[in-house]
């Protein structure tokens, strides 16, 4: 039997422990209000990994010690460390899967801990849980920022959220600060900068009601989506693309799939098909999980 402890770090933090691969027991949260936004944020990187440290030692108790722990989050994340991350940005450069080791290690936990990109994480949970492990598994998370997620996981960077989707040079709502990326159009905090009078629910809303701005904005949300989504097709293939997230209801199934078919035109990579998953926090602990497992192995 192989024990993990699966541990996701976004908008909140979330941890589970794991036995072969399935979630045992109630999962931790910080903050535990689940509507709390950009709690995070504001906190102090060595503060984040006690409180990541906190909540990963509370799992840890009244049973078998972990062979491994994964943590999940959001950036671009190489050999445990966090080389850059826009939406929690005092983690940039941060050396987490040493710094959590020894914040473990003060609290009497030692195991091997892996460091994800979170949306990977997720890829690897979706994969997991539908018994896919061996096949191509791609996953766009929509929430503050938006993840690109693959697995199996190769090297690489993989930030699809910041794919250039526009050539529109005031395109400039990206939390990175590049001009016309995905995130920019897509991303919860950049339409709040957007939309400044309005809330993002209240923009889908009135859409839906018939206002032409906010429906001709949906609609460039939709296109966003569907050309970044176009690309990856387009470079490796094309398969089943899994939606989730925080703000996974923005999502129009049919709009999107109407954009997609005028993009993607030549018929061998028209075998691609679209899901939505709702947001569900103990796949992405799973996915941790099992990327941490599966890096013990190599």
């Amino acid at each position: 039997m192989t024990t993990a402890i699966g541990a996701v770090m976004t908008e909140h933090i979330v941890a589970g422990r794991l036995q072969d691969q399935r979630l045992t027991g109630k999962p931790v949260r910080y903050p535990d209000d689940p509507e709390a936004r950009d709690v995070l944020i504001p906190i102090p990187a060595t503060e984040l990994v006690e409180l990541l440290a906190g909540q990963i030692e509370a799992l840890t108790g009244g049973g078998d010690p972990p062979d491994a722990i994964g943590v999940a989050v959001p950036g671009i994340v190489r050999s445990g460390v966090v080389e850059d991350s826009p939406n929690l940005p005092q983690i940039k450069g941060m050396r987490m899967a040493e710094a959590l080791a020894k914040a473990l290690e003060a609290r009497g936990v030692a195991a091997p801990v892996h460091v994800a990109n979170d949306a990977d994480a997720i890829a690897a949970g979706v994969a997991a849980t539908r018994g896919q492990l061996n096949k191509l598994t791609r996953v766009w998370t929509i929430g503050n920022g938006i993840g690109y997620g693959r697995w199996p996981y190769v090297e690489g960077v993989w930030e699809g959220g910041h794919i250039t989707v526009t050539l529109d040079p005031k395109e400039r709502f990206c939390g990175c600060g590049g001009v016309g990326h995905l995130e920019g159009i897509m991303g919860y905090r950049a339409m709040r900068m957007r939309f400044l009078d309005m809330e993002p629910e209240e923009i889908f809303a009135h859409a839906k009601k018939g206002d032409a701005r906010c429906r001709e904005f949906v609609d460039l949300w939709h296109r966003a989506l569907a050309a970044a989504t176009a690309s990856f097709i387009h470079l490796a293939g094309p398969g089943r693309f899994y939606f989730t997230g925080q703000n996974v209801g923005f999502l129009e199934l049919p709009l999107l799939r109407s954009h997609l078919e005028t993009m993607v035109r030549m018929s061998p990579l028209q075998r691609y098909s679209l899901e939505v998953l709702p947001p569900d926090d103990e796949t992405a602990l799973l996915g941790a999980g099992v990327s941490a497992i599966r890096a013990l192995a190599q």
